[in-house]
């Protein structure tokens, strides 16, 4: 498949809400892509990540990952997405935290510092700060996750040049097409 990390992937404003975000319509399953199921994505990230992440400077470059890391690090990007969706919409999240602290913990042994997976734990953790967790936001048009880091905390898309123009063009036909005879 014909895929390049663009910036506008990267806008979760954190390193681990990117990482989630790497499976795109997520809960769409006709839809569902998953840019991680391909290897060569994968190991593609970590250069693009280190261009385009809200977090660069707090890693730089990233190490790719190793081989033997790659299920663990499946294993905390979707214990990521379950924990701060729940967050967002004031689910249950302890036995959630659990996992995300378990998955954390077992990268942060495993992944040498630096690297994707080890970097990714470590945003991860910062998010969990009750500050940034109450920023933390679903996107109103392709359910991304972000970080709103607005002053008024009134940010509903990831990324206003994608997904706000798609909604903003698709009310805008909506309302011409019921003002047309």
């Amino acid at each position: 498949m014909n895929f390049s990390w663009t910036r506008h992937r990267f806008s979760g404003g954190a390193l681990a809400l990117d990482v989630a975000n790497s499976v795109i319509l997520r809960f769409d399953p006709a839809r569902r892509i998953d840019r991680f199921a391909e290897v060569e994505q994968m190991d593609a990230f970590p250069k693009a990540a280190a261009e385009f992440s809200a977090e660069r400077a707090l890693f730089g470059t990233l190490a790719p990952m190793s081989d033997g890391n790659r299920a663990d690090f499946i294993t905390l990007r979707e214990a990521i997405d379950r924990y701060f969706r729940a967050c967002v919409t004031k689910s249950e999240t302890s036995v959630l935290l659990a996992e995300l602290l378990e998955a954390t913990a077992v990268l942060l042994r495993l992944g040498a510092k630096g690297s994707l997976e080890a970097e990714t734990a470590c945003s991860s953790l910062r998010l969990l700060s009750a500050h940034e967790v109450e920023r933390i936001r679903i996107c109103g048009n392709c359910g991304w996750l972000f970080v709103d880091r607005s002053k008024n905390r009134s940010r509903i898309w990831c990324d206003m040049s994608v997904c706000g123009n798609r909604v903003k063009a698709s009310r805008h036909y909506t309302a011409r097409k019921e003002r047309s005879p």
